[in-house]
């Protein structure tokens, strides 16, 4: 909670207290006062902080008390009296408003992101690619070629550039509020929340060229969405690029002010059976796995000068590695192919394209959600599902049959990508969402099961050591040393490559 805000709700709070246990005779300029004070509170919030929706019971409250205080203060002949059942029902209705407002401040705080521990400042910039060999195929009423927004999070010069927004885009925060089922309006407040990145910072000359990561977000999410992580790899020393996948984020705005939508949703239906279910999450991975062979297309052109920018030689492309949170974890590993990609990372996302390539004989780290980890493991034991467990999960018999059949497969190739020197991990006490920096916009996440038991500053403190350590250890030739053993800092960590 900010400061002023949280000043002007305690003002509200004293304002009630001084109604209700001053005499009438006695409350008439302490509470005028005391609404002047609120009313002065309520400017220098909004000028200082901005307005947002979940105060606008205080708003109310201050304006309200500051007319009938000041009525009551100027006027000259005694007030009539407020007969007491309303008066009753008055403070009840604005005891209760206090309560809500206390509640939402709480659900939806105005926070602050992890700051990143590296040596070097974090610079961040948008870049907007246009991959002129391929038709879209997910926006039916365009012939368009794909476009792609991409978030470049770098290396950067102390004391440059202003400090960006967590969300830039303010104009996408009511699609990302319908896409968790909330009204519109209710996170717009997030365009408070501040980043640690400067936009459009100079790249910093500490080195002639650092690493480049390229990182994908899982569908319906969004490239903001890993902010944390990104800042966190560009402080220690890597250029990290994350791309909105088209039409797979819940929104995403291009230079010309147009915002796409998810449509990739309508892949998937209840209705189709579980082959046609795979095969079209197939089709989707193949468009995020050209997506990325693009991206690092734009970036040797970016690196050569061919496209003007000021990263122009200073991306050292023989070091070149990738992440992905959910889908875009397996996009990941699916790109990861590529013979220009030394190294990547999958956080808690299933693989796809499994009959299509033998397993990845390179560098590659599996993070995933406890809740995942148990999933995998009922695959590993083959476990029978009880008809009671059936209908709590929502599937057939015939459906979990088929997914087994798939996840073992899954694992065989995860398999054959450890003995190449992989690795699988598990972070205890956390679910799918503590791989993104959703888990730091409300609190009430953990009590829904949308994030683990685990607080989201140590998740993403955990989840960032490894990925760092990992990145150092096949990029930089350096660190390592999370994966040699258990390590008492992190023993939220899970290490269980030898179930593989």
């Amino acid at each position: 909670m900010r400061l002023f805000e949280l000043l002007l709700l305690l003002s509200n709070i004293g304002l009630f207290a001084l109604s209700i246990l001053l005499k009438k005779g006695l409350r008439r300029i302490p509470v005028f006062v005391a609404s002047g004070i609120a009313a002065l509170l309520l400017i220098i919030h909004g000028t200082v902080e901005g307005f947002r929706i979940q105060l606008v019971f205080p708003f109310c409250i201050t304006v309200l008390f500051l007319a009938v205080s000041g009525y009551r203060y100027y006027k000259k002949k005694d007030v009539r009296k407020i007969p007491r059942f309303m008066l009753g029902s008055a403070y009840t209705v604005i005891a209760i408003m206090l309560v809500v407002t206390a509640g939402l401040l709480y659900a939806f705080p105005v926070f602050k992101l992890p700051e990143p521990k590296g040596e070097f400042k974090v610079g961040t910039q948008a870049f907007h690619f246009v991959d002129t060999k391929r038709e879209e195929i997910f926006d039916k009423t365009s012939d368009g070629k794909r476009e792609l927004m991409v978030q470049v999070w770098y290396p950067a010069q102390a004391g440059t550039g202003k400090l960006a927004p967590f969300i830039p885009d303010t104009r996408i925060l009511s699609y990302m509020a319908a896409n968790y089922g909330l009204p519109g309006i209710t996170l717009q407040h997030l365009k408070y929340v501040s980043s640690h990145s400067y936009s459009g910072a100079k790249v910093s000359s500490a080195q002639t060229s650092y690493p480049l990561i390229l990182a994908n977000p899982g569908f319906g999410s969004s490239r903001f969405l890993h902010a944390a992580q990104a800042e966190t790899l560009a402080s220690h020393g890597y250029i990290v690029a994350v791309i909105d996948h088209t039409y797979n984020t819940f929104a995403t705005e291009f230079p010309n002010g147009r915002i796409t939508t998810s449509t990739t949703n309508d892949l998937f239906s209840s209705d189709h059976d579980y082959r046609t279910e795979s095969g079209n999450r197939d089709k989707l991975g193949k468009v995020l796995t050209d997506d990325v062979a693009f991206a690092l297309d734009q970036f040797e052109l970016l690196h050569s000068g061919r496209i003007p920018s000021d990263l122009k030689g200073r991306i050292d492309l023989g070091h070149v590695g990738t992440f992905g949170h959910s889908i875009g974890g397996a996009t990941a590993y699916d790109a990861s192919y590529d013979p220009r990609i030394a190294v990547g990372i999958d956080l808690d996302g299933g693989l796809y394209r499994l009959r299509d390539r033998e397993g990845l004989q390179k560098p590659f780290l599996f993070m995933n959600s406890e809740s995942e980890f148990e999933r995998l493991k009922l695959v590993m034991e083959d476990h029978i599902y009880t008809d009671a467990e059936l209908k709590r999960l929502g599937n057939s018999r015939a459906w979990m049959d088929q997914v087994a059949v798939d996840k073992k497969l899954e694992l065989e190739r995860m398999r054959e990508t450890v003995a190449s020197g992989g690795q699988f991990l598990y972070i205890d006490h956390t679910e799918h969402l503590n791989f993104t920096d959703v888990q730091f916009i409300s609190p009430v996440f953990k009590w829904l099961g949308i994030t683990g038991k685990i607080a989201p500053e140590r998740a993403n403190a955990v989840i960032n050591a490894y990925m760092l350590d990992f990145f150092d250890m096949h990029l930089k030739n350096r660190g390592g040393s999370l994966f040699e053993g258990p390590d008492s800092r992190f023993p939220e960590a899970k290490n269980e490559t030898s179930l593989l």
